[in-house]
């Protein structure tokens, strides 16, 4: 191995002593349309709903991905871009960016598009949530290692690896905040 592969491949997580999975092997999309019984106030689709859709397309990726059941740890990041409307059909693809021993990062993207019409999807939302897996105990598990498979994938393998040092980084600080006096 040489060059920029051989040092992304040197950042890779201590192996799990499990086999490494493609990025592709997970990878789902959750489609629907948003209904009146969506909407919020303001005439829209109500955030939490593309919330729970978010956590959902994530979930099955973290299950396929760890073989199991895994939990939602964390939602490091939601950012809405665009509000979404009733009659949307609402595109949420999700995949796994990184994993660690036992947890996951999952990134998803939301599209929108008006369900009568062909025009094309707008992003309207990006999540990246942290899933943990766990046995039937509720207890951690191993994960496979996730393999990104070109150039895209392995740059989100990097970029969750910043998102997950800021984390624990954050957590640090925080504890070690609460140890101060006021």
């Amino acid at each position: 191995m040489t060059g920029a592969y051989a040092v992304f491949m040197a950042e890779l997580p201590e192996p799990s002593g499990l086999p490494g999975k493609p990025t592709t092997a997970s990878r789902t999309t959750l489609s629907h349309i948003m209904t009146q019984n969506e909407v919020n106030l303001l005439g829209t689709v109500h955030g939490g709903v593309i919330m729970k859709l978010v956590d959902d397309a994530a979930g099955a990726v973290a299950g396929r991905h760890s073989e199991g059941p895994a939990v939602t740890a964390s939602m490091d990041e939601m950012v809405f871009l665009e509000p979404v409307n009733v009659g949307d059909l609402v595109h949420v693809h999700a995949q796994v960016n990184w994993t660690g021993r036992t947890s996951m990062e999952i990134g998803v993207k939301v599209l929108a598009e008006r369900w009568n019409e062909s025009t094309p999807a707008t992003r309207v939302a990006t999540a990246y949530l942290v899933f943990a897996a766990v046995d039937e105990n509720g207890k951690p598990r191993r994960v496979p290692p996730v393999v990104p498979g070109n150039d895209r994938d392995r740059r989100r393998f990097q970029e969750a690896q910043i998102r997950r040092t800021h984390r624990l980084a954050r957590r640090r600080e925080i504890t070690e905040s609460r140890q101060r006096p006021l």
